[in-house]
């Protein structure tokens, strides 16, 4: 038997590649879009994927079950758990508590683990070659390690009103019946690691066991009490924020994500062309270079997007393709890092790439406003806006400061001033470029304070002021 772990580090998201060496065949469990990593590693294992399934509505990225399907011919399994308002939308064979899926000697059964999401489903896999017992659970976002799926999603970013609570005891409920039911050795494959929205305190250990966990995690003695109550209060409190975008994800996950089929190398585009279109707002500028090199001069109206380990998340942040129509145009250093961004960005559904430019020359530019911390005082601002996390925030932040965080911000627009200067910070200045950029596109007067949180904080300590607000 063959297990994979194939990771993305920006949305600290893992699909599992599972074959069967004997006859070649493959399943692959909760892919991504862009699918070329699961075909290259099939073809470089002589085996054919013949089955793609995933565990669960996902929120932080868009399947690439569908994808997957279409390109390989494998047929779909996904959950038919969790009741009526949870049941995907389109075609394939549904899984309920104790099927599997048999991939040559492999045996991959279903196992209903409800509370992250009512139809989540964890995979119990067999190597029939050597045992009759499972050996590995693929827990999806039920149990990560070091931590658990949040079972607040569905009301922060799925609209959904106090599900969190019934979440949690079900949650409680799959780890007292199905998980610590699990022999000590079987090893934990979970979906997300360090850096996701998905749980509050997640490891960076690619992998567990169920006896390492049942001894160790925040939750084991809550478990090993049987206090509900309490894993539930500890479960809930601290939560990080959820980004807006993840209930675009949930809709589109449970209704099917587009097919691309196969994209057209991207094409450098002539900035004639492109400076007409960006005066007639037709496309909309990426500028993928730093928070410091924007800040020296960037394209009117562009939209920071970071190259590097978040490029999706900072997507998804700032475009809203149910609603910005408009084309994008890249910053690249070449087809090959505008491919790359691209792969990035249709892993949250913005598909809509018109190509890139590898230079600002000829294009009409802007500097965008900045304040030093030492001159906030100075300032008549309409609202000092905390772009960071409510945790953050709640740590320590500026006297005054609204906090909406970066990922929330283009959804609850409604919390800003219609009228004057919004000064703006987060922690270092990188996701405050971020958001700065998508609000000053969007007509507000933003003020970015150089080097955010960090800096202030800094200058307050050296001249020896109060603590900052806690």
């Amino acid at each position: 038997m063959l297990i994979e772990r194939i990771y993305d580090e920006d949305l600290a998201q893992a699909g599992y590649l599972i074959g069967c060496q004997a006859n070649g065949t493959a399943v692959v469990v909760d892919g991504r879009r862009d699918i070329a990593v699961y075909q290259d590693l099939a073809a470089k294992n002589n085996m054919k994927i013949v089955a793609v399934t995933e565990t669960h509505i996902h929120a932080d990225y868009l399947s690439g079950t569908r994808e997957l399907a279409a390109a390989t011919g494998a047929e779909i399994y996904v959950s038919g758990e969790g009741g009526p308002d949870w049941q995907y939308q389109f075609e394939g064979t549904r899984l309920y508590d104790g099927d599997a899926i048999t991939v040559g000697n492999i045996s991959i059964k279903a196992v209903h683990t409800p509370g992250h999401t009512p139809e989540h489903l964890s995979f119990l896999v067999t190597d029939g070659a050597f045992s009759d017992q499972p050996g590995y659970l693929l827990s999806g976002d039920f149990v990560f390690s070091g931590d658990l799926g949040r079972p607040d999603l569905l009301d922060e970013a799925a609209g959904g009103v106090d599900t969190r609570f019934e979440g949690a005891k079900q949650l409680f409920k799959s780890l007292q019946e199905k998980f610590l039911t699990l022999p000590d050795y079987v090893q934990v494959h979970p979906a997300h690691g360090a850096g996701s929205a998905c749980g509050k305190a997640l490891g960076a250990i690619p992998s567990s066991t169920v006896g390492y966990e049942r001894l160790y995690s925040w939750w084991g003695p809550y478990l090993a009490a049987n206090d509900e109550q309490g894993f539930i209060d500890e479960l809930l409190d601290g939560q990080p924020d959820a980004h807006a975008y993840f209930g675009r994800m949930k809709r589109e996950n449970r209704k099917g994500p587009a097919v691309m089929g196969e994209r057209a190398p991207l094409t450098e585009l002539d900035k004639t062309h492109v400076a007409r279109d960006l005066a007639a707002d037709t496309v909309t500028f990426i500028d993928t270079r730093s928070a410091n090199e924007v800040h020296a001069g960037t394209v009117e109206r562009s939209l920071n997007i970071p190259a590097g380990a978040a490029i999706a998340t900072y997507g998804a942040w700032v475009v809203n393709p149910e609603t910005d129509k408009n084309p994008l145009v890249l910053l690249a250093t070449g087809q090959e890092q505008a491919q790359e961004i691209w792969d990035h960005l249709v892993r949250v559904g913005i598909d809509d790439v018109a190509g890139y430019v590898t230079s600002l020359d000829g294009l009409p530019t802007t500097t965008p406003a900045l304040i030093q911390p030492e001159d906030l005082g100075e300032v008549d601002a309409a609202m000092i806006l905390d772009v960071r996390n409510r945790t953050e925030h709640s740590a320590g932040h500026i006297p005054g400061a609204h906090q909406l965080n970066g990922g929330r911000v283009m959804w609850h627009l409604d919390e800003l001033p219609t009228e004057g200067t919004i000064i703006s910070y987060c922690q270092s200045g990188l996701r405050n470029s971020v958001a700065a950029s998508a609000l000053r596109r969007a007509g507000y007067d933003v003020v970015e304070l150089d080097g955010s949180y960090s800096a202030w904080n800094s200058y307050r300590q050296a001249r020896g002021t109060t603590p900052a607000t806690k």
